[in-house]
């Protein structure tokens, strides 16, 4: 669903005030967050989806390492899950299922979150994923909505999966490049997570369906700040430009652009490809930081060192224009 559907499907909904969320839909957070105590609040989000690869096993994990990050994305540590699955019985073997399963419980051992239960339908078309519930102290949200003037912006995850996807779909991507996709796709936030509160983050935001752009400017408009983006600091999955170029954009990145473009301030003229980029829906993406500006280099560091080569300050807050976002291309 795009961000228009979104939006129209939302509109005119009253919702009920409880005093104990603490993080609701008003910002388009990555996840609620619920009051338990002076010391102790939930967090919880839910993501499913078809499948963008064709292992069963790898879908599996894609799709939990997507479900936990809404969670990381908070600065919450996640700490039980249950699946959700939409499965053509009629049409799929079990054991696709079960590689399915086998893949998620995989990375949830990995994150150290307990599956404790979920929730199976028949449906013509398979997808898969979780709802997931952590924990946070409620003096230390990461919301969306707090980033300042003066921050600087570090994504720790190249974009490029739903260009890569579509080419994987018309058999056009490379082995290296799908694999390369797959390893970041499979990859999760949770160390992303823990070194933004080390270097003391103030906002953060997963890119998924929304693009770059879109996530960024949701974290523009909740924070009342304005983004500058260094367009040649954003790294890409090998392949992504070469895909682009050849024209197998998916339909999402032009839903986004058109729901968000007039919120970008930037000349697309001779860059076409690269802004269709930062509009390219992503599965499972990094993390988009908004921190003190003299910390920024020392978390892109130490992140490398975690082995996320890719990570990089792609731009900065400023007090003008809130809600908006200057591309720079030179």
């Amino acid at each position: 669903m795009g961000p228009e559907d979104l939006d129209q499907a939302l509109k005119g909904l009253t919702l009920p005030k409880n005093p104990r969320v603490l993080v609701g839909l008003e910002t388009s957070d990555d996840a609620g967050v619920y009051l338990l105590n002076e010391e102790l609040a939930l967090v919880q989000t839910v993501d499913f989806f078809t499948p963008i690869v064709d292992d069963p096993y790898v879908f599996g994990q894609i799709a939990v390492v997507n479900a936990l990050s809404d969670v990381y994305a908070m600065g919450g540590k996640p700490l039980t899950a249950l699946n959700l699955v939409a499965f053509p019985i009629q049409s799929l073997s079990p054991t696709i299922l079960r590689e399915i399963l086998r893949g998620g419980l995989s990375k949830l051992k990995e994150a150290e979150v307990a599956l404790i239960g979920g929730h199976t339908v028949e449906d013509p078309e398979l997808k898969y994923g979780l709802s997931v519930t952590g924990i946070i102290h409620p003096e230390r949200i990461l919301s969306n909505a707090k980033a300042r003037p003066g921050d600087r912006l570090v994504l720790t995850k190249p974009l490029g999966t739903g260009v890569i996807s579509t080419a994987l779909k018309g058999e056009m991507a490379s082995g290296e490049a799908v694999q390369k996709m797959v390893a970041c796709m499979a990859t999760l936030n949770r160390r992303a997570s823990e070194r933004m509160l080390e270097f003391e983050a103030h906002a953060c935001t997963d890119i998924t369906g929304f693009g770059f752009i879109g996530h960024a400017l949701e974290m523009a408009s909740a924070s009342q700040v304005g983004l500058e983006i260094q367009a040649k600091n954003i790294p890409f999955l090998p392949g992504a430009m070469e895909y682009g170029g050849m024209g197998l954009i998916p339909a999402g990145a032009y839903t986004n652009r058109k729901y968000f473009s007039c919120k970008v301030e930037g000349d697309p003229e001779g860059s076409s490809l690269l802004i269709d980029l930062l509009y390219d829906p992503q599965t499972s993406g990094g993390l988009l930081v908004s921190l003190p500006a003299e910390k920024a280099e020392s978390m892109v560091a130490a992140l490398k060192k975690d082995g996320q080569a890719e990570a990089a300050v792609v731009g900065e807050v400023a007090q003008a224009f809130p809600g908006r976002m200057k591309i720079r291309l030179d």
